[in-house]
Order: C-alpha cells, then sequence, then structure tokens
C-alpha cells in the first residue's frame, strides 16, 4: 500500500507514520500545495497512492479544497469511483459541517476524528480493502 500522510501537526504525522508504515510506504506532506504536487507526481510516474490520509485544516491550502484538486485531477485523467484513490480526512474538529464538506461536497472516502483511535483507524482501513 502506498499513503500520502498530508498532516501539518509533526506529532499527528509522526503517529499516522507510526501506524500506517507497517503496512506499506508512506510519503509524507505538510499543506495542501505538497499533497496535490505529491499527488500528481505519483500518478505522472505510474505509481498512485492507494490513501492519502488528509487533514482538514493547515496552511496555504487546506484540506476540503487539496480534495476537490485530487478528485478533479483523477476526473481529468479518467479516474473514477472505485479506481479513485481512497482519501480519509482527519480533523479535530469532529462537527456535522466539516462531514458534510468532506463527504458530499469533496468526495472523501471516509472520515476520522483526532484524537485517532489506532484500531478504529486500522478497522476503517480493513473495510476498505487496504489492509488485511
Amino acid at each position: 500500500m502506498r499513503v500520502l500522510i498530508v498532516e501539518d501537526d509533526f506529532t499527528s504525522r509522526k503517529l499516522l507514520q507510526m501506524i500506517l508504515s507497517p503496512h506499506g510506504e508512506c510519503d509524507i506532506a505538510v499543506n495542501g500545495e505538497e499533497c496535490i504536487e505529491a499527488f500528481t507526481l505519483a500518478l505522472d510516474e505510474g505509481k498512485p497512492y492507494d490513501l492519502v490520509c488528509l487533514d482538514i485544516m493547515m496552511p496555504q491550502k487546506d484540506g476540503h479544497q487539496a480534495l476537490k484538486e485530487i478528485r478533479a485531477i483523477e476526473r481529468g485523467r479518467g479516474i473514477l469511483g472505485a479506481s479513485e484513490t481512497k482519501v480519509v480526512m482527519t480533523t479535530a474538529l469532529d462537527d456535522p459541517k466539516n462531514v458534510v464538506e468532506a463527504y458530499y461536497k469533496g468526495g472523501a472516502t471516509s472520515y476520522i476524528p483526532k484524537p485517532l483511535d489506532k484500531h478504529m483507524f486500522l478497522h476503517l482501513l480493513r473495510n476498505l480493502g487496504l489492509i488485511s
């Protein structure tokens, strides 16, 4: 599994990396701009990400905007439906407005609040078919 962890908080980034690295290769981006660069580069190299863990609140470009761009890039390349990269939004803002924005407007695969519960997160990844 190839994973892009997009998180501006060092501690959250390290926690995600610790949870995910036993299951595959993890790349890091610290903001939405770096996320789009890494995502596009991975597609260009023919090694797309299986999972993007995307924080919502970040400087320069927030997670909602980055998600919209990811989905636009995929549409532009004919990557649709089940072929889309799984995007799990992570945020400390566990409120209905952010859930609606992430799922219905942005096209997120799932949403998980911080602080991250490792077992719940791994269960989610199993349900998405990313890990066994």
